[in-house]
């Protein structure tokens, strides 16, 4: 029968080894928790800033049509001017 002795100083190693370990680990987890709560705000503000380029975008459609419906109001009256001349 073998019995495998571990010195002192080697147990004290490896407990350090594991410390280290879980700190890793809960900075990453941190992290990991950080960068997802930073892509829910960030999917947030990206749902809102469409819902305003939406909103932007059907108001220059609304516009344009006004003033395409203005230029051939002024047109129909220039064309009457030049009757009148």
């Amino acid at each position: 029968m073998s019995t495998s002795t571990i010195s002192i100083d080697e147990f004290q190693a490896l407990e350090q080894k594991v410390l280290r370990a879980v700190e890793v680990v809960k900075r990453e987890r941190e992290a990991r928790a950080a960068a997802e709560a930073e892509a829910a705000s960030l999917r947030q503000q990206l749902q809102v800033l469409q819902s305003s380029s939406n909103a932007a975008e059907s108001e220059i459609n609304t516009l344009t049509k006004e003033r395409e419906a203005v230029r051939q109001r002024v047109e129909k009256m220039l064309e009457q001017m030049d009757d009148l001349l």
